[in-house]
């Protein structure tokens, strides 16, 4: 049961380095790395992009761990050597709070996933606290934004909520390179999603977007200092953030602009940031940079670089949701989706990807994953 408290402001952080909105060109960290040197190459990235000038140890950090399925699949979540070595790095400059974040969403349990993606193993290893956001004793407050809301006051007019525990903390976002069905691609900005947002997040689908823009603008008024680490050791081409097809890439990306390490994610994976409405709206309303041009890369060269992704491709089930989002269902959205029956989308959702897909196609591919260099490292731990 979801406890709600008392409404909460913060004033916006006076560094605006801190809060990602730098004066100067965005710097993102691309590293090339391999299984035995990964944990190294984390740190690096993260000291490469500058982490120094914008996490302060005083503060206790949130490590926003992704969880895109309960199940292990490469390039969907979080690995657990992005965590360990995000840990490491952080403790070696003197970071003594670190705390883990995961939110489970209705069709995906946290528990479950941070089991199965050995993120549970690397937590107990470094006794690292941990919050499930969807549960006791973490509360959801209201939270009154400074900023304009494109569309978030819209869909929540009764008040935007946001973990108690997030505000006047540090925060690392812990995405995976990957491919999404409704926004292109998927990155720093949207790992957001899950941790500012409680279960009624899919009412934004819709309108996932401006959503995004939405929740950096809040990110950047109650987090003192943004930072995200990328994994791109698997990235994930095609219909994600589950039903993809992987491909071994060996990059480490970090950065403490969200925008900027979307842009630089986006442009390696051969998309054109700023036609991904998300980047594009973001960089146009100062939240950050999605013009490639103007972001200094660090580390690797990538002007050479295109991994030739596919643009935007569906499931059967991503169909079905479109249809209702923008297509012709769309005048039985709320009653579909935002009222009593709509556990049926979830059921659906359900026996697509746990049951028909994982049986049919996902677990042939998970076990030739297991047979890499990557996942003999996932393996071992």
């Amino acid at each position: 049961m979801r406890e709600t408290g008392n409404p909460i402001t913060l004033p916006t952080p006076a560094d605006a380095g801190a809060s990602g909105k730098s004066t100067t060109r965005p710097v993102v960290a691309v590293v090339a790395t391999r299984p035995e040197t990964v944990l190294e190459d984390v740190g690096r990235a993260m000291v490469l992009a500058g982490v120094e000038r914008i996490l302060s140890p005083e503060l206790a950090t949130l490590l926003k761990i992704n969880i895109s399925w309960q199940h292990w699949y490469p390039g969907c979540s979080t690995t657990p050597w992005q965590l360990e070595g995000v840990i490491k790095g952080l403790s070696g400059l003197g970071h003594r709070e670190l705390i883990g974040a995961h939110n489970g969403t209705v069709v995906v349990d946290s528990f479950e996933g941070e089991e199965n993606n050995k993120h549970k193993a690397v937590q107990d290893r470094y006794n690292l606290p941990v919050v499930h956001l969807d549960t006791p004793p973490n509360r959801w407050v209201e939270y009154k934004p400074k900023a304009e809301m494109l569309v978030l006051d819209d869909i929540f007019p009764e008040g935007i909520q946001i973990p108690e525990t997030f505000a006047g903390k540090n925060i690392v976002h812990l995405p995976t390179m990957k491919t999404h069905v409704f926004t292109t691609m998927t990155g720093a900005m949207k790992n957001a999603f899950g941790g500012l947002l409680h279960r009624k997040r899919h009412w934004t689908h819709s309108v996932i977007h401006e959503t995004l823009v939405d929740l950096l603008a809040i990110q950047q008024e109650i987090h003192p200092g943004i930072f995200a680490v990328m994994d791109g050791t698997f990235a994930g081409d095609g219909p994600g953030p589950r039903a993809m097809r992987w491909h071994i890439k060996n990059r480490i990306l970090a950065s403490a602009d969200q925008v900027a390490i979307d842009a630089v994610a986006a442009h390696m994976m051969g998309f054109d940031p700023m036609s991904i409405k998300f980047i594009r709206l973001a960089h146009q309303r100062g939240l950050g940079c999605g013009d490639i041009s103007q972001i200094e890369v660090v580390g690797e060269d990538i002007d050479g670089v295109n991994w030739g992704f596919s643009g935007v491709e569906n499931t059967f089930a991503s169909r079905g949701q479109k249809l209702i989002y923008w297509g012709p269902l769309k005048s039985l959205e709320k009653l579909l989706l935002q009222s009593p029956i709509a556990s049926w989308a979830f059921v659906a959702s359900n026996l697509y990807h746990n049951g028909y897909w994982l049986n049919t196609h996902g677990r042939r591919r998970i076990n030739a994953a297991l047979e890499t260099e990557w996942g003999e490292l996932f393996k071992g731990y």
